[in-house]
């Protein structure tokens, strides 16, 4: 509301008094008072007076209303002033004043509405001023965001007794409204002007300067005092009427008394005035009449509640500036909020806010952004153009919409969808769904024309709705009677009602709901109420037509294993939501009662009350069996669509919709408390989506891309067993499949031309969602893993069902930790079969990951020895005799083996000696087994795994042996042989040595070498031996090294005796110094030289300059 402190322009109606009546002197109007008088306003009693407004209740006794007052209120809720005036030569004052007095508007709730976003948290002011709180007991912050709202301060001013100086002229009404002092602003009063006409307000000015969409809190101050103490404000017929009372002295007394007054302000204005009536020519002279801005409205003057249009756009421009930070996302849903709010008032702002909203959306430049870039919108982003969108499509089916407003709807729409950066509405691919107006019926031929169609924008729906009507007599008399049935019942398929007589409604299901959407958005509640019943009987009778059509081809589609798709587009997570619309239609007729359901004809309804109803089995015995009820309806609504067979939409966003709207479908329905009557809809319905085929998501043949049932079968899982156990294990497993990861999964019947494979041949599936969907299928198997404990069939079954469908080893990993734990809780003994199952599903992942790079793959491995340590001996024995299929050969030494001979294990088991020994038995076996497969990794392994038993040990050192000439290298060798010295074999350690010698090439220049050590030590462990043994290594030393330094340095420390050496004579050495002039050193010193020699020349050749500078 752009409110300062002028006054409104002036009217637009010229208003020109005729002649005084003939019995009337000079000065006087017939039925008039004198000159100059005013009065108060009157009436009937207080007492009916506030009977008319709503201040009293109901029953209380009242004198009966006037004649006068009757006529009065309905005039001046539909005609403008001036059709009154033309209408009616002479009208009396009293009748004047009463039309004036009943023009202003006697509902709080509209005032609410324009002063406040969130109406619907919070609860208004009750009759006589007092103020109660939202839901009852609030929490501080929320009721300080309450009291923060205009409408709320607007009371407490009231209250306050902060209004003053209240006068109604005409169709104008003033006030002053005092803002009390604060701690850091003084008191202010803020001057009021408010123009009304057929019971709206047309008009505010306030002085306070505030800028905003809404009513600020003076204008709620004054208007709700003019509601509620009508019989205080001063009452005046328009000025023109007062002008016209007074003489030519009177006349020119009050001309200049008032510009006396405010001389400084007017008397500019009035000596222009004054010239240009002086003046023959000018403009004013030859107009007759003169604007009168408290004369009402004229007859062309549009009547709609005051819109500050320019503050909507600057404030729906500035939360899109702002890019969803600062909570913009949420105040644009508060906008939209307040469009459907408008709409269900009948409000015709509704329409034109929309309007002002969508201009700002499509004039957003991130869109021209994002297109030129490739890149997406946000998802909160999307989803305000979604309710856009939808908006839009309730607005166009407004069932009283004149043709000429929907043609003018209709070209502004199709403006909008054919700019560039339009939004499209499935995202970023392009819709194959068929449009509503020539959509084939569920179950017929699908169009192949559908894949060549065009993107369709967010306002696609809306421009094709524009073309649907509401003269179709049937659908005339289904929304408009209770009564409207038809016993002469003809069982075909298009028949317009059904074997009960009652009446059906054959039409594209989400065109159908959309219809539904804009009756309750318009305010017809039991209007959309009848036709969501029409709705949901024709949706279970088309059940019962499939579960028959299927039961006679059933042996043909099961022997074939191949599925027909009848819904090329879902009723979860589609563009209208269909099933949430009849689902929340349904719900509100469970929580009003009868008589207050028609309309909002109680301020106080819906106003923060709804939270605390319950939702109950309210009777119901229109079209519906004996036993039923709204409720049971709208659980049955949202269980059919769930359940429909529908093929995954295209794009990430269009997925994502799927996955969120079947989440918030389940979310309200685990709201309601199940009772018998709805668990036997349950029961029904889980038996209907087993047995219905393809036309099922649970059916026993599917096509590969159907949208997965996993998120809706848990939720059926957990609801049904406590009643019915069988059958939720049924539910359950059925829906584990996953056909889209199953590369033999059939693709479709060629055959039948409605079969989905001939629209979408060959097409290749790209499930953005799909790691959620996989994690929605671990989440079934858990619960039903959970649920089965201690039944070992259903344990066998869940166990089976895991291991066919889940084809993620992460998944199968986490089932099997969750059935673990399940199985071990500490309040409990053991649960053997779950274990047993918790192993299997280890095994499994084993094999899964054997092959591929996994970096979970040494958790699962520790994890599985674990599990099977608690299963038993024998679980333990099994992995270790089938370890090739299972770990590779390092995992099995490091790992399994390693774990089961350690301390630890033994002691989990309770074995005794012999138990211990077969075990340990078991585990070396293994061992040498894998250092036979892969010596390189697991020969060191397996000789410490069996140094307890000799055989088993020189089996191992052997095999190391064998494996020293082809595959192992040099220092895998040296820390073998290092491993042999320190327990205690220096010969075998020395053979090792040389042997890892030959595998050694040491150039020149290579003084780092990772094996220098190593050459040391062995040269060390050859001289403690003895000299045969250090002659060999120096010749191999040789023969492999060509480094000087190294050379030098093993020269100078086989010149000494090794300290701490001791040789096979079991003699320590002396430390006596050897002769260089003798083998073996002889060799090693001459070689040492020809290195020097080599390295010299070799570095001169390839000197640097500056080198070589230093070296002359």
């Amino acid at each position: 509301m752009a409110e300062d402190g002028q006054l409104p322009p002036p009217a637009k109606r010229l208003c020109h008094r005729p002649g005084y009546g003939s019995g009337c002197r000079p000065g006087q109007r017939t039925g008039g008072a004198g000159p100059g008088s005013w009065a108060l306003c009157a009436g009937p009693s207080s007492a009916a007076a506030a009977a008319a407004l709503g201040l009293l209740p109901l029953g209380k006794t009242q004198s009966p209303e006037s004649l006068l007052d009757i006529a009065a209120r309905k005039v001046a809720e539909k005609w403008p002033f001036q059709r009154v005036e033309e209408r009616f030569e002479r009208i009396p004052e009293p009748v004047q004043r009463r039309i004036v007095y009943w023009s202003f508007p006697r509902s709080e709730r509209e005032i609410c509405m324009y002063s406040s976003f969130n109406t619907g948290a919070e609860d208004p002011a009750a009759p006589g001023g007092a103020v109660t709180a939202a839901g009852g007991a609030a929490d501080a912050t929320a009721a300080a965001d309450e009291n923060s709202l205009p409408f709320r301060r607007g009371i407490a001013l009231l209250d306050g007794g902060c209004v003053d100086n209240v006068l109604q002229v005409g169709f104008h009404l003033s006030g002053t409204v005092t803002e009390p002092a604060m701690q850091s602003e003084p008191e202010t009063v803020c001057n009021v002007a408010i123009s009304f006409d057929r019971c709206k307000i047309t008009s505010v000015t306030c002085s306070c300067g505030n800028k905003d969409i809404f009513y600020c809190a003076h204008v709620v101050a004054l208007s709700l005092y003019r509601i509620r103490k009508p019989d205080q404000v001063k009452l005046h017929l328009p000025i023109s009427e007062t002008l016209f009372q007074m003489n030519r002295d009177q006349l020119q007394k009050f001309v200049q008394y008032l510009i006396t007054v405010h001389h400084t302000e007017v008397l500019p204005t009035a000596q222009k005035l004054a010239d240009e009536i002086l003046s023959q020519n000018s403009e004013i002279s030859q107009v007759h009449g003169a604007p009168d801005p408290t004369a009402g409205a004229s007859i062309d003057d549009e009547n709609c509640w005051h819109l500050d249009e320019e503050q909507v756009q600057e404030q729906v421009k500035l939360f899109l500036s702002q890019g969803g930070y600062h909570g913009s996302g949420k105040q644009l849903n508060l906008l939209f909020a307040k469009v459907r709010e408008m709409l269900k008032m009948r409000d015709s702002n509704g329409a034109r806010m929309l309007t002002l909203i969508t201009e700002q959306f499509m004039a957003d430049p991130r869109l021209s952004l994002w297109r030129q870039q490739g890149t997406t919108m946000t998802d909160k982003y999307r989803q305000l153009w979604d309710e856009l969108g939808a908006l839009w499509m309730c607005i166009v089916l407004n069932p009283h919409c004149k043709l000429e407003q929907k043609a003018s709807w209709l070209k502004q729409l199709k403006k909008w969808n054919s700019v560039d950066v339009c939004p499209w509405e499935d995202g970023n691919h392009g819709n194959e769904l068929p449009n509503l107006t020539n959509a084939l019926p569920q179950g017929a031929n699908a169009n192949q024309d559908s894949l060549n169609r065009p993107h369709r924008t967010v306002f696609a729906r809306a421009i094709e709705a524009c073309d649907l009507h509401w003269q179709d007599s049937h659908l005339q008399h289904i929304i408009s009677s209770d009564l409207y049935t038809n016993y002469y019942y003809y069982d075909t398929e298009n028949s317009l009602f059904d074997s009960h007589g009652w009446p059906l409604w054959h039409e594209h299901v989400p065109t159908a709901c959309a219809r539904v959407d804009a009756l309750r958005s318009h305010g017809y509640p039991r209007e959309a109420l009848r036709l969501a019943i029409a709705i949901v009987n024709t949706l279970r009778r088309q059940q019962q037509k499939q579960l028959e059509m299927f039961r006679a081809q059933k042996k043909e589609l099961t022997h074939r294993g191949v599925t027909s798709v009848t819904n090329l587009e879902g009723w979860v997570g589609h563009p209208l939501d269909p099933i949430g619309t009849l689902f929340s239609s349904l719900m509100e007729a469970c929580r009003v009662d009868d008589d207050s359901f028609h309309g909002f004809t109680d301020f106080m309804e819906n106003m923060g009350h709804c939270k605390s109803l319950e939702y109950q089995h309210l009777p119901a015995h229109k079209f519906l069996e004996e036993g039923e009820s709204y409720l049971t309806l709208a659980v049955e609504v949202a269980l059919i669509g769930l359940g429909q067979q529908r093929i995954m939409p295209d794009g990430l966003y269009a997925q994502e919709k799927v996955c969120r709207n079947e989440e918030q479908l389940i979310s309200k329905l685990q709201e309601i408390e199940l009772d018998d009557t709805l668990v036997k809809i349950f029961r029904k319905q889980a038996v209907f989506l087993l047995e219905a085929g393809p036309y099922s998501g649970l059916g026993k043949v599917i096509h590969r891309e159907s949208v997965p049932m996993h998120t809706f079968a848990k939720y059926l899982f957990t609801s049904l067993l406590p009643h019915d156990a069988e059958l939720a294990y049924r539910v359950a497993l059925r829906a584990m499949r996953l056909l889209v990861l199953e590369s033999t999964a059939p693709s479709g019947d060629m055959s039948r031309p409605h079969h989905i494979a001939s629209v979408v041949p060959n097409r290749y599936p790209r499930w953005f969602t799909l790691s959620h969907i996989e994690s929605q299928q671990c989440e079934l198997a858990s619960t039903m893993l959970t649920a089965a404990k201690g039944d070992v069939r259903r344990l066998e079954a869940v166990l089976e069902s895991i291991q066919k469908n889940i084809h993620s080893s992460s998944h199968i990993f986490k089932l099997a930790q969750d059935a673990f734990k399940i199985a071990t809780l500490m309040d409990s003994l053991p649960d053997i079969t779950l274990l047993k199952v918790s192993l299997e599903l280890g095994l499994q992942v084993m094999r899964m990951t054997l092959s591929t790079v996994n970096w979970r793959r040494r958790e699962m491995v520790r994890w599985l020895v674990t599990c099977a340590t608690e299963v038993g001996v024998y679980a333990l024995e099994s992995i270790m005799q089938n370890w090739l299929t299972l770990f590779t050969p390092t995992e099995a030494t490091s790992i399994v083996a390693t774990t089961v001979m350690s301390n630890s294990t033994i002691v989990r088991l309770h074995l005794d000696c012999h138990q211990q020994e077969k075990l340990a038995g078991s585990a070396r076996t293994l061992a040498l087994q894998c250092a036979m497969k892969d010596p390189q990794n697991c020969a060191l392994s397996a000789l410490t795994l069996c140094e307890k038993d000799h055989i088993a040990f020189e089996t191992a050192y052997q095999i190391a042996l064998d494996a020293a000439t082809t595959g192992m290298n040099y220092s895998q060798l040296f820390t073998i042989a290092r491993y042999m010295e320190h327990r205690g074999y220096p010969m075998r350690a020395y053979k090792l040595a040389t042997l890892a010698m030959t595998h050694l090439n040491l150039s020149y220049n290579q003084d780092t070498h990772p094996a220098i050590n190593d050459i040391l030590w062995a040269c060390a462990l050859s001289h403690s031996l003895g000299k045969n043994e250090l002659s060999a290594i120096i010749a191999l030393v040789v023969k492999t090294v060509k480094c000087a330094t190294v050379l030098s340095d093993i020269l100078h420390r086989c010149t000494l005796a090794t300290p701490g050496m001791v040789g096979l004579n079991g003699r320590r050495n002396s430390g006596k110094l050897m002769s260089l002039d003798r083998g073996p050193l002889r060799e090693l010193l001459d070689a040492t030289i020809d290195a020097y020699i080599y390295a010299a020349h070799s570095r001169l050749t390839h000197i640097s300059p500056r080198h070589y500078s230093e070296f002359i």
